[in-house]
């Protein structure tokens, strides 16, 4: 039996570790490893076009599924344009093990032909990134390396010449464990003392959820049924706080809605459950806050706190729920309750005004058509810029539904290359991927790889032939738009042409029925969808220096934005509540 080179020892850990395919583009350094997976039946390869999509494929990949997954780039430029898509999975804590190939070992540090510090340039944007540069390292390096993506949640990176890839490994060592899931945290008894204490004194309480609220949705809604407390949440958290939630008050940030900001701000005790939410401009400075959070270097870097806990969120409700004095008075959330329903019947108002005969058609009325026809357990991956705030806004979480994006880091072009990934983890689930023409135009080259794979992405493309949320941002500041223009092609034209499903809209009488056909064909489709570019929207708190740029830039905008069903849930929870 031949030796076992670097390279198929690499894609054997690979394998142990449960990674079931490698997102990359081929070439040069990089072959060594590329042979060792064509030659092991356990992985795929999947060629993309672009090795941005495949980091973006990877962190979805990872943030579906839960495990590992894994991206490659070859020497130089190629695992260079891995960086945007690592960044994201890694302020995402989605585990991910990249392989950044490298020059002949030989050369380095010589100017030679794509030369790089691939161990250098990946430091800021992974917990872990070594270089091979012998044998021997391995498996040692790719194990360790593997433990820090899974065990702190986040990117790691290994570089490796092509030389040393192709090289003779050492004989083969035993087999040691790797960790393939992360532990609970429990925090101690003394921080659960002081935060029963925080809570007993506190007459109104507020709890502010992140994504660090997965898989503790029970527990929430009974701690805040026991401390009568109204539950708002980040972007992050909609999908596992919002749904079946009796307590819900809204979203607070800059794509808020509801009456999330009047709860964290007119309670005496705040409590953000697994939130690193970066808007602090938001949260309250006269307050009392708690914070629990299972990543210790989260506490307390947004807001001042009264008391650190750190722990995972359900490990720490567990504990607390037992020991917390019931609380009788709901004054204090019935209130809450009420602003909330009020503020949302508000704004469904100035949205439902001939919107399905108004063209361009309203963006708003996309997102609440296609909230109402996708599956139930779909999986929506969404555009930075404006399809972050219909997602946000319209896209209802019901516990198996999963909204994926750029989130934390911000990118734009995410929502294709993400639901690549997230599509390969399971063909018969629906992925929808929520593109802005801007976003789409930038990595459009993949939708190709939509056709290789005959993967059944179905893209709805919001075109309104401009940067959107770059035009907010210009009419906030006091400034004209400038450079934000698009022209664009006819989207489903392009698609057809690339071998997929492809149709465009343009009249809202036709809209359900394109959703309906794309849902239906069984392959890759795109809906190109033209939408009224004056659809903007607003957070439900604006300084008055926000409030002076728009009056100088934006008297003619149209500034409403609706809620879709979340209004429905609102009057429900109101049932209850006493007239004020």
């Amino acid at each position: 039996m031949a030796k076992q080179n670097v390279a198929e020892q690499f894609v054997d850990i690979l394998v142990r570790a449960g990674v079931e395919r490698l997102y990359g583009v081929v070439g040069d350094s990089l072959n060594p490893v590329v042979d060792a997976v064509r030659r092991n039946s356990a992985i795929d390869w999947v060629h993309v076009r672009h090795e941005e999509t495949a980091a973006f494929a990877a962190g979805a990949e990872a943030q579906v599924t839960g495990k590992l997954a894994a991206c490659a780039g070859s020497c130089g430029p190629g695992n260079l344009h891995l960086i945007n898509g690592l960044y994201d999975a890694h302020r995402s804590m989605a585990p991910v093990l990249a392989l950044a190939s490298h020059i002949p070992s030989s050369e380095i540090g010589l100017g030679y032909f794509q030369e790089t510090h691939p161990d250098r340039l990946f430091q800021e944007c992974s917990h872990y990134s070594e270089m091979i540069s012998s044998p021997k390292q391995m498996p040692r390096l790719v194990q360790t390396a593997i433990q820090n993506a899974v065990g702190r949640s986040g990117v790691s990176v290994v570089t490796l010449p092509g030389d040393i890839a192709a090289e003779p490994a050492p004989d083969k060592a035993a087999e040691t464990a790797l960790v393939t899931s992360r532990p609970t945290v429990r925090p101690g008894d003394a921080e659960i003392d002081k935060l029963v204490e925080l809570i007993d004194e506190a007459d109104r309480i507020t709890l502010f959820c992140g994504s660090g609220t997965a898989g503790a949705h029970a527990e929430v809604m009974e701690f805040a049924e026991k401390i009568k407390s109204p539950v708002g949440h980040a972007l992050r958290g909609k999908e596992w706080i919002q749904y079946d939630n009796p307590f819900d008050v809204g979203m607070s940030g800059l794509l808020g809605y509801g009456a999330a900001y009047e709860a964290t701000h007119e309670c005496d005790l705040l409590i953000l459950l697994g939130t690193d939410f970066p808007y602090n401009a938001f949260l309250p400075d006269d307050v009392k806050i708690a914070q629990i959070d299972v990543r210790p270097e989260h506490l307390g870097r947004r807001s001042k706190l009264d008391l650190a806990v750190w722990g995972d969120v359900r490990e720490t409700l567990r504990c607390l729920v037992p020991r917390v004095r019931e609380k009788t008075d709901r004054r204090f959330l019935d209130k809450m309750l009420k602003k909330h329903a009020d503020a949302l019947e508000g704004v469904v108002k100035a949205y439902t005004r001939k919107v399905d005969k108004h063209v361009p058609i309203h963006p708003e009325y996309v997102a609440s058509v296609l909230d109402e026809l996708a599956d139930d357990d779909a999986v929506f991956t969404v555009d930075t810029g404006m399809c972050n705030v219909w997602a946000a806004r319209y896209i209802s979480p019901n516990g198996r539904r999963r909204v994926i994006g750029s989130f934390s880091h911000g990118s734009m072009a995410n929502a294709l290359p993400m639901a690549i990934g997230a599509q390969f983890t399971d063909r018969n689930r629906q992925v929808v991927s929520m593109s802005g023409d801007g976003g789409f135009s930038m990595l459009m080259g993949d939708f190709l790889t939509l056709v290789q794979y005959d993967l059944p992405v179905k893209v709805v493309l919001f075109n309104n032939s401009s940067l959107g949320m770059v035009e907010l941002e210009m009419l906030v500041a006091g400034l004209p738009s400038y450079g934000t223009t698009n022209k664009n092609p006819d989207f489903a034209a392009v698609a057809r042409a690339c071998g997929a499903h492809g149709v465009r809209v343009e009249k809202p009488k036709d809209l359900a029925g394109a959703l309906k056909d794309a849902f239906k064909h069984k392959g890759p489709a795109l809906v190109d969808i033209v939408t009224d570019p004056n659809a903007l929207s607003i957070p439900p708190k604006i300084s008055a220096e926000m409030v002076t740029g728009f009056a100088l830039s934006a008297s003619k905008i149209v500034l409403d934005g609706g809620v879709g069903r979340m209004l429905q849930m609102a009057r429900s929870n109101l049932r209850n509540v006493p007239r004020m």
